[in-house]
């Protein structure tokens, strides 16, 4: 028998190696949204589908089993550091997952995945959803296989808890059910009693905005919040998508935005709120780089961070006074619009079709919809032939907006056709996580409003990085938002936040 410290060194030097091969596998997936020609796709999909393969082949190597086995057999193994113990205990997880999936379903999916999103991305510019159709079921069929596979070794009740767990562990779909009953009650009450009351001006927010200059704010903001774009030592790029994202891993983590000359603001807040997401993922800590506990937590907590990043600073009044000045430096077209005039346009409480336009208030009800539309699909109450049609009918029953063409409808997002079923609900999790977040902040940052008005950003991103970042994957995300915050989820925080916020701003 091998020694328990042999034993784990080498259980980690096989997931470094893993580890390094999924960034190979990100990079190309960010060069297919950013860079790659549209004739690359066929090539790309075949890249794709072998990298898969061989991290599947690396992630169920049975020497991987074996040194598990030793090691959480072995009698030292209770005497292991609890950093120690997590990693075990995480490689275990993802052991038993990827033993669960055939290697030809997990190469077969890549494949279709990268099919997807550029049928989606050429579908959705044409407003057509019906090429795009067929391409979509065959993703969700090959999803629901995968699911049915990890709900047995999940241990979950459902195919899509298996497939919630993936993003947000330890989270079912009753659990999220209960949650989004509270928020959505509260969120219906603030709506109702904004649209009641006087709204803002924003036919300025619509004003020609050159690109070029829009890409300049967008580096004012990184340099604002740390992300470092510009440095010698620089650990992110801002790049162009159709849809924003973030991707990467320690030293190498990437944003992109989409620019529109007639709606500067979008990009703004896009960049805000990848920046967030980029701040996460640049301040884990050092020593943990290859190792599971030397990720992100979740996904929920991950959008915790990008909307707090994005809204609870980045729509504050005090970020804009700092701010709004050299905006209105920048484009050149602002010069008639106070500030106060500008931070109630860009938080206007107005139901409409866009998720990533949203604003805070109506924001999860757009995930709320989509919630209840991936579980039906999963419970085979509805299927790809009805989507658009049930989606229209959830938009105009839950935020009284009519939808004119799937572009603007089910097509919206990427996230289905890039097979990301159960992410959808950690957005609104974010939400409410970041709300408790803000709660224990104000107690012990009093002063964090004035600090961003002043200019400076440091010192909430070293209170998010003590409370957040620094735990990595430490503990399952119930754990961690008790030790973040001292309390279990709750909605409460944020529907406070909320009401406060725009009582102000609507007067009410």
């Amino acid at each position: 028998m091998e020694s328990l410290k042999s034993a784990y060194e080498a259980l980690l030097e096989r997931y470094k190696n893993l580890v390094v091969l999924q960034t190979a596998t990100w990079l190309l997936r960010w060069d297919m949204r950013t860079m790659m020609p549209p004739a690359g796709v066929s090539l790309r999909s075949e890249q794709l589908a072998l990298l898969e393969r061989l991290s599947h082949r690396m992630a169920t190597d049975p020497e991987v089993g074996r040194l598990l086995k030793e090691i959480m057999g072995h009698a030292g193994f209770e005497s292991l550091g609890e950093v120690e113990r997590r990693n075990v205990e995480l490689i275990k997880k993802t052991y038993d997952e990827a033993t669960a999936l055939p290697e030809e379903l997990v190469a077969e999916t890549a494949k279709q995945r990268a099919v997807t999103v550029s049928v989606w991305e050429k579908a959705k510019a044409k407003r057509d959803y019906e090429p795009f159709k067929p391409e979509l079921g065959k993703l969700l069929e090959l999803r629901k296989k995968a699911a049915e596979l990890l709900m047995e070794v999940k241990g979950t009740k459902t195919p899509y808890d298996a497939l919630i767990d993936i993003y947000e562990p330890k989270m079912t779909a009753e659990e999220i059910d209960r949650v989004f009953r509270e928020l959505k009650s509260g969120l219906v009450k603030l709506i109702d009693k904004c649209l009641s009351s006087e709204q803002p001006r924003i036919d300025f927010l619509h004003r020609i905005v050159p690109i070029e200059v829009q890409r300049r704010i967008s580096r004012a903001i990184a340099e604002f919040v740390g992300y470092d774009i510009w440095s010698e030592k620089a650990w992110g790029r801002i790049d162009e998508s159709e849809h924003p994202f973030t991707s990467g891993y320690y030293g190498d983590i990437r944003i992109t935005t989409h620019y529109y000359e007639d709606a500067f603001y979008k990009s703004l807040f896009s960049v805000l709120h990848e920046c967030g997401h980029a701040l996460y993922d640049g301040n884990l800590p050092e020593e943990w780089r290859y190792q599971p506990v030397g990720e992100a937590c979740s996904m929920g907590f991950h959008e915790s961070q990008s909307r707090f990043v994005e809204n609870i600073v980045g729509r504050s009044h005090e970020f804009w006074s700092y701010f709004y000045p050299k905006l209105r430096e920048m484009v050149g077209v602002l010069d008639d619009v106070e500030l106060q005039d500008f931070v109630r346009a860009v938080n206007i409480v107005k139901p409409g079709k866009i998720r990533v336009d949203a604003d805070e208030v109506t924001y999860g009800l757009h995930i709320i919809i989509r919630f209840e539309l991936e579980k039906a699909l999963f419970e085979d109450k509805v299927d790809v032939d009805e989507l658009p049609e049930v989606w229209n009918e959830r938009y105009e029953k839950y935020l009284g907006v009519e939808i004119q063409h799937p572009s603007e409808g089910v097509m919206q997002d990427i996230h289905w056709a890039s097979g990301s079923y159960g992410y959808f609900p950690s957005y609104a999790l974010g939400n409410i996580i970041g709300g408790q977040l803000l709660s224990v902040m104000e107690r012990e940052l009093p002063d964090w409003r004035e600090r961003v008005e002043a200019g400076s950003f440091k010192e909430v991103r070293e209170w998010l990085r003590m409370h957040v970042h620094r735990y990595g994957n430490l503990y399952d995300p119930p754990r961690l938002i008790e030790v973040a915050t001292g309390s279990p989820l709750k909605v409460e925080p944020f529907l406070r936040y909320l009401e406060e916020k725009y009582s102000k701003l609507y007067g009410f």
